[in-house]
């Protein structure tokens, strides 16, 4: 190990539990957690290795397991443009992970009767039983057919709507060419705006016959808003953030928080091409729950903890047990195109519940992991799973958009994995 690394893992070594706020749970240690202590040091060569290489700026990493955290620690530099050492409670744009938090708000209103999962999506929105689905011919037209059965509340949350995300000009599909990129709908106009740009493009799909990631839980959150008459900000904090003690969790950073938000490099460092997160210095128009939050890993971790916990932690019950199984389990049937290792290539094996992959046989994924697992991600390098059988935790923040996000996924869940002794 040369001198930069040995000075950049002495520093992320000394910076442990609560250096800059109070632990988001209680803390163990990984000998009485069932971890070996040495292996979880491997964290800390791997992002001391990362950070002296220039492959990522820094970043912050929380496991727990049956409810105490093992580790949490920072690594590497806030903004490495300014220098700034990145703190415990440094804040990430969570882009994708926005959304099983979305999906948590519909649950609640599902479990108070008011948004049923096979309610037609036109009851809220009517724009979109029009809508048309786009096929594909030989000579590389579009021809546009009915949908065959209308778009469920179910569909967004499994992402079986037929909406999926564009934004690429490479694209060789004639849908994807038409749509637009994550958050470009919420940097230009507000939900209704959203709406009524969706609904005037063509489905990828016919609805409820295959997984096409996208815009689905964007339009879960402004149904969210017209059925609590709230924005989706407002409904989260009163209903989630807030009783969590999430307490960084927005879509709106404030000025005080501002100078804690983490920052990429200026240019992607496999491609050296620029690269940049939009959404740090450019404020949303409405609350897009598919892309638009923000928080720290202890935030998230909370909101992890509590799902693992079957809908309560610390006394604030969020959904019930029955609830949070149902969304942690499988929905993607044999009749639906499963396309998630599509999206995330080391997720073989992997289904998908109501916003979140869930694992679902031994084997074929590419990293460690049981049955039961369920996880997803963020584009900005962001990234949670939670392992029922393990009592596992982990969150980890990175400010890292280009294509090295998915190493840091699978790396960290190997060597999370490879510490565990019990």
């Amino acid at each position: 190990m040369n001198k930069t690394i040995v000075m950049i893992a002495a520093a992320a070594a000394a910076i442990t539990f609560g250096t800059a706020r109070a632990a988001p749970l209680p803390e163990i240690t990984p000998d009485e957690a069932g971890f070996s202590k040495q292996g979880l040091t491997r964290l800390d060569d791997f992002f001391a290795r990362e950070i002296a290489a220039k492959r990522v700026p820094g970043g912050v990493v929380a496991v727990a397991r049956d409810g105490k955290l093992v580790h949490y620690k920072a690594y590497g530099m806030l903004d490495p443009d300014k220098g700034t050492p990145m703190p415990v409670d440094a804040i990430f744009a969570l882009a994708s992970m926005t959304k099983p938090m979305a999906a948590v708000a519909g649950l609640t209103l599902m479990e108070k009767g008011r948004l049923p999962l096979q309610a037609k999506l036109s009851d809220y929105y009517p724009g979109f039983a029009d809508m048309k689905v786009g096929v594909t011919q030989a000579d590389g037209s579009l021809r546009l057919e009915p949908q065959a059965s209308p778009i469920f509340i179910h569909d967004l949350y499994r992402h079986t709507s037929g909406l999926m995300y564009g934004g690429r000009p490479d694209s060789s599909s004639p849908v994807a060419r038409q749509y637009p990129d994550g958050v470009a709908p919420a940097v230009d106009g507000d939900t209704q705006a959203f709406i009524d740009r969706i609904t005037k493009l063509p489905l990828a799909h016919q609805p409820s016959t295959e997984f096409e990631y996208g815009f689905s839980i964007d339009v879960l959150g402004a149904v969210v808003e017209k059925v609590s008459e709230q924005r989706l900000g407002e409904y989260l904090a009163a209903n989630v953030w807030q009783p969590l003690g999430m307490k960084d969790a927005t879509f709106h950073p404030s000025d005080a928080q501002r100078p804690r938000l983490a920052r990429p490099f200026a240019n992607d460092p496999l491609t050296g091409k620029p690269q940049a997160i939009k959404l740090l210095d450019t404020p949303t128009r409405f609350d897009c729950g598919g892309a638009c939050s923000f928080a720290t890993v202890g935030d998230y971790i909370r909101f992890g903890q509590m799902l693992l916990n079957g809908g309560e932690l610390d006394g604030q019950r969020i959904l019930s047990p029955k609830t949070v199984h149902h969304m942690t389990t499988n929905h993607l049937g044999p009749e639906i195109k499963n396309n998630v290792a599509t999206i995330e290539p080391h997720r073989a094996g992997f289904g998908f519940g109501l916003s979140v992959a869930v694992r679902t046989s031994e084997g074929l994924s590419s990293v460690p992991g049981n049955p039961g697992e369920f996880t997803w991600n963020g584009a900005f390098g962001t990234q949670f799973f939670c392992d029922p059988k393990e009592r596992l935790v982990v969150v980890v923040g990175t400010a890292a958009p280009g294509e090295l996000r998915k190493y840091y996924r699978e790396q960290v869940q190997d060597i999370v994995y490879g510490a565990m002794v019990k």
